[in-house]
């Protein structure tokens, strides 16, 4: 059994006892902030696949200096004492150092350290591929096809996000296969959307953040992200495929329209707004499912006995824990 804990059995600890820990975990962020003496400190984020939690390393402490040089996506042994600030967990660690891969298997934790989603890879490209196959319109699917075939190990294990949403390993694939079982329920329900163009358009909505995310253990935007963004590269990436499948001009830019419409608001990314029925369609169930993996993510990674959630920036309030009472 490991002498460690991992970030659920931490958050776990009674909130009133100050008790010692121990963790092997990734670095995920790191900020460097200003206290209002003037003195930086580090705000930083360490988690494991159960969840994470943040902590401030202040100037004057030997663990400042230590986490100062190490990057994000390291790999870190750290010990602390569990401690709450506001009703949240905020635990003041005594000391960290950097670990390799190999350091981590052999204490046992290696596979601990990547959150991933409840359905396995496996089981989340083959629902993406059955959904692929339903779509008719032979160009069509051969748009989509050539994109998955050309960036399909990618996509397995791209995250969905830095932070908000899905923003973990497979969270990409969770999120779109999520949307696209989402909207093979609902399409009955709106004939008059396109389902061959909302299926593709639910595939290929995000691709380019295949070229917007970087980074293994810790995700951060590239270069091509920052100048770009991914609705602009998935704009490019979706017409390259159209035109070389010798999909029709119409097809094309709706196609297009939905990816560059997708973000369903200007101030939210979108280079458009949703002005076909099949992009109303899909900005609106990427909202749902967006939000909705918000939810599922807190709830499998609360602590027991909780009552809410943290603050979360991408709901604006705390979830609700607890199951309903149907007594």
């Amino acid at each position: 059994m490991s002498d460690y804990h991992n970030v659920q059995e931490v958050k776990a600890i009674d909130p009133a006892i100050a008790a010692p820990f121990r963790c092997i975990l990734i670095l995920r962020r790191k900020h460097t902030k200003t206290a209002k003496n003037g003195n930086p400190f580090l705000s930083i984020e360490l988690g494991d696949s159960g969840g994470s939690f943040t902590a401030n390393c202040f100037s004057d402490s030997a663990i400042f200096k230590a986490i100062e040089k190490m990057d994000e996506g390291s790999i870190l042994r750290v010990a602390g004492k569990t401690e709450y600030y506001n009703d949240r967990f905020s635990p003041r660690l005594q000391s960290a150092e950097q670990i390799d891969l190999d350091e981590a298997e052999a204490e046992g934790v290696a596979g601990e350290l990547v959150e991933t989603p409840p359905e396995t890879e496996e089981t989340l490209w083959q629902t993406l591929q059955d959904a692929v196959a339903v779509i008719q319109h032979p160009q069509l699917k051969e748009t989509v096809e050539r994109v998955l075939e050309e960036v399909g190990d990618h996509f397995r294990v791209c995250p969905a996000a830095i932070s908000m949403h899905h923003a973990y390993r497979n969270g990409l694939l969770e999120h779109t296969v999520h949307m696209l079982q989402a909207a093979r329920a609902l399409l009955p329900v709106y004939p008059q959307v396109d389902p061959d163009l909302a299926l593709a358009g639910i595939v290929l909505h995000d691709i380019g953040k295949l070229e917007e995310y970087e980074g293994d253990f810790a995700v951060k935007t590239s270069r091509i992200g920052t100048l770009q963004g991914h609705v602009v590269i998935g704009f490019r990436v979706a017409r390259k495929a159209a035109l070389l499948s010798k999909l029709n001009p119409d097809l094309t830019e709706r196609l297009e329209h939905i990816i560059l419409s997708h973000q369903g608001e200007k101030e939210w990314g979108a280079a458009a707004m949703a002005a076909t029925p099949e992009a109303v369609f899909v900005s609106m169930v990427d909202n749902l499912d967006a939000k909705m993996g918000m939810v599922q993510r807190v709830l499998r990674n609360a602590p027991e006995g909780d009552t809410f959630s943290d603050f979360l920036p991408g709901l604006q309030t705390r979830v609700l824990l607890t199951q309903p009472d149907k007594s």
